[in-house]
């Protein structure tokens, strides 16, 4: 009888743990990577620049490149600014936003790249996708996901609370995308990875079930390991389906109609997350939901986040436009306006009670 099997995308290398930047030349030895040392590394102005000093002496061969912002023409600037250096690899230095700016750069100019995460913000340190604001607000691109990835446990320890209760609303939405997308194969034939929704759901239940604050390593460590088998989980489907569902489309349309008041994207799809579990009825896991938001001071309301009744009901309604074809609860309930505000008060009432 035959073995049917498949070859899973995954990063080459993931080191989480304390002080990892300092073995960062190293790992990329060892990782097959460089061992000639020809690296380029994008940094943000922030928190990148601030390890340049430290980093220096471990890559003393490296082009340094300032990335001023997560804009689309910002990662053009840098693969264009890159172009001709003969690297081996690209390392993206610094949070969320330089990191997808690093993976775009790099799919224009045909490099791997390692995502260094200074903060936890969100899943972008190891997906296949790269959100980046353009012309017309802010835009998602397919690209390769990062071969190798470092999160030293110390370094993300010093970012700013709110940036790791972000990456932590993350992660809980996978719990609502897989609910939806298992919606879709009900009501639409939709296949199903299997594989890809075990690895992004245990992602997300074990931090609704962890115990830990903002600033336990444990948890911390717990958030990185999430993070990383979420990008997994999307590298396996061949989509963001197993992360990304009626809570993203929420969090996009936010996005796009309130470009100037957009809240930190983990902030919005768990929000998200939590009302598109209290749209399918799933009233026990809204209210766990909710309880570990509110345990990390996430938003759980709109008004928490700047956001009237009004301007939240009309980026619900906006939200199945952000995905054109993918099919969550929101396509399947097909709210008018009035019906959604009804649905968010029930809401707002439940989460209060």
């Amino acid at each position: 009888m035959p073995v049917l099997t498949r070859l899973l995308p995954s990063p080459v290398f993931v080191e989480i743990r304390p002080r990892a930047l300092e073995s960062l030349g190293g790992i990329l030895a060892d990782g097959r990577l460089s061992s000639s040392g020809r690296i380029a590394v994008a940094i943000s102005p922030g928190s990148g620049r601030a390890l340049r000093e430290r980093l220096e002496p471990v890559l003393p061969g490296a082009d340094w490149y300032d990335v001023a912002d997560g804009t689309l023409d910002g990662a053009v600037r840098l693969a264009e600014a890159m172009r001709g250096g003969h690297y081996d690899a690209l390392v993206g230095l610094g949070g969320g936003k330089i990191i997808d700016a690093a993976k775009y750069a790099a799919a224009r100019v045909g490099l791997p790249v390692v995502a260094v995460a200074t903060n936890l913000a969100h899943d972008g340190i190891c997906s296949p996708v790269s959100i980046l604001d353009n012309d017309a607000g802010r835009g998602s691109y397919g690209v390769p996901s990062p071969i190798g990835i470092v999160v030293d446990l110390e370094v993300v320890a010093k970012a700013p609370k709110r940036f790791v209760a972000a990456g932590i609303g993350d992660v809980l939405s996978n719990i609502s995308a897989c609910a939806d997308w298992e919606l879709s194969q009900r009501e639409t034939g939709e296949p199903v990875d299997g594989l890809a929704v075990a690895m992004a759901r245990s992602a997300a239940e074990n931090l609704l079930r962890h115990p830990g604050g903002l600033e336990d390593q444990d948890l911390l460590t717990s958030l990185a390991e999430a993070l990383v088998l979420s990008g997994i989980a999307m590298n396996i489907a061949g989509s963001t389906r197993p992360s990304s569902g009626a809570c993203h489309e929420i969090s996009h349309a936010l996005d796009l109609l309130y470009p100037k008041r957009s809240a930190q994207h983990g902030e919005q799809v768990g929000l998200g997350a939590a009302f598109a579990s209290h749209l399918r009825g799933e009233r026990e896991l809204t209210g766990r939901m909710v309880d570990r938001l509110r345990f990390h001071n996430l938003p759980v309301t709109a008004d928490q986040i700047g956001f009237t009744e009004a301007e939240f009901t009309d980026a619900v309604h906006y939200a199945p436009n952000t995905r054109p074809g993918r099919f969550t609860i929101l396509e399947h309930l097909d709210l008018s306006p009035s019906d959604i505000r009804d649905a968010y008060a029930d809401y707002v009432q439940a989460v209060n009670s």
